[in-house]
């Protein structure tokens, strides 16, 4: 198996999980996708239960190891296609290649829900433990990803600039609200890299988030872009400026910016923002980042703009304590070893995604 980088990052904090080889690691409460490279193309997205034995995380330890082996070696570098259905043939191979499975998963990995994996562009493996493919599933801080991919897309049509300009440029009604001169120097890029110098401290990433407002009025602890602090308030301020700046709301903006191209399912919402969507639609958006935000030929993000989402923007902290490329929506950067033990959790269900770039 050819050794890559890894993307996205995430699996419990409380349980780390070892990963190693040519893919990458992303699952509930935190992570984002962190180097993008084309060479193979693949996708696996997997809703989860988090483990309670030793034993069981034993087993989906060896299950990514095998999948990640499976995907690998059906892989060949050649420049990605767009999102495609399968051929009967590539149907054909796919049944033989994965048979079995859905019966070790029934009995071996009680705590995996879903199921999706992609190559090349097509879907070569779906379970759902439910039964049920169009299913919602509970995405958590994966939400990020798709605020900042919605952040490039006003960049993509002019409706913002860049992302250096001082929020309270484009909500000048909150300059009124911190009296810190600190605050007025904060720009949309902070929010997102969560640099922003605010007085936080969620070492666990699962504060409950603050209302816009309530969360630009806090006291200031740093200089702007000094300081990395994982901030589940961030993402509302994001939210209430791209709403401005496009005149649309965020639900309206998921379905035309995102849903519709993509032709994904719409997303449900909680009353925290959090979003849930189907397993497969998970994949899209990686597949989205991986051809560099091009969808069937038409550009949804701007040159660049996925590269600015993988760049290092801090040194990062708590709760992974990895490094942060947070341009885009809260990234993290695991180490360059082949192997690597990553982590944060959040509640009993996680959302793990592997991509091979």
């Amino acid at each position: 198996m050819n050794r890559g980088h890894v993307l996205r990052a995430e699996v419990g904090q409380e349980q780390p999980f070892e990963v190693s080889g040519n893919f990458a690691l992303k699952g509930h409460s935190c992570c984002r996708p962190v180097t993008v490279r084309r060479q193979n193309g693949g996708w696996a997205v997997v809703q989860r239960r988090r483990p309670s034995t030793s034993s069981a995380r034993d087993k989906m330890r060896r299950f990514i190891v095998w999948l990640c082996a499976m995907v690998a070696s059906t892989a060949f570098a050649q420049a990605l296609p767009a999102w495609r259905t399968s051929t009967p043939e590539e149907q054909r191979l796919d049944a033989a290649a994965f048979k079995n499975l859905d019966k070790d998963i029934e009995q071996e990995l009680g705590d995996v829900q879903s199921l999706v994996v992609v190559l090349q562009g097509r879907t070569v493996y779906e379970y759902y433990r439910d039964g049920d493919p169009n299913a919602l599933r509970d995405t958590q801080s994966v939400t990020k990803s798709a605020l900042a991919l919605l952040v490039g897309t006003a960049l993509k049509r002019g409706q913002l600039s860049s992302l250096e300009l001082p929020v309270v440029e484009l909500m000048p009604e909150w300059r009124a609200l911190n009296s810190d001169p600190r605050a007025q120097s904060i720009t949309l890029r902070h929010l997102m890299a969560m640099t922003a110098g605010f007085a936080v401290d969620d070492r666990s990433g699962t504060a409950a988030p603050l209302t816009p407002t309530s969360a630009w009025a806090r006291s200031i602890q740093t200089e702007p872009g000094q300081r990395f602090a994982y901030d589940n308030s961030g993402p509302p301020m994001v939210r209430a400026v791209l709403e401005r700046v496009t005149g649309r709301p965020m639900a309206d903006l998921v379905r035309e910016q995102l849903v519709t191209p993509l032709e994904m399912r719409q997303p449900a919402y909680s009353r925290d923002g959090i979003a849930s969507m189907r397993t497969v639609d998970m994949a899209k958006l990686g597949h989205l980042m991986l051809l560099d935000g091009t969808w069937a030929g038409a550009p949804l993000l701007p040159p660049g703009f996925v590269a600015q989402m993988v760049k290092p923007q801090s040194s990062g902290g708590p709760p992974a304590h990895l490094p942060m490329d947070c341009s885009g929506g809260c990234l993290r950067v695991p180490p360059s070893s082949p192997a690597a033990t990553l982590g944060s959790s959040s509640g009993s269900t996680h959302l793990s995604a592997w991509l091979w770039p």
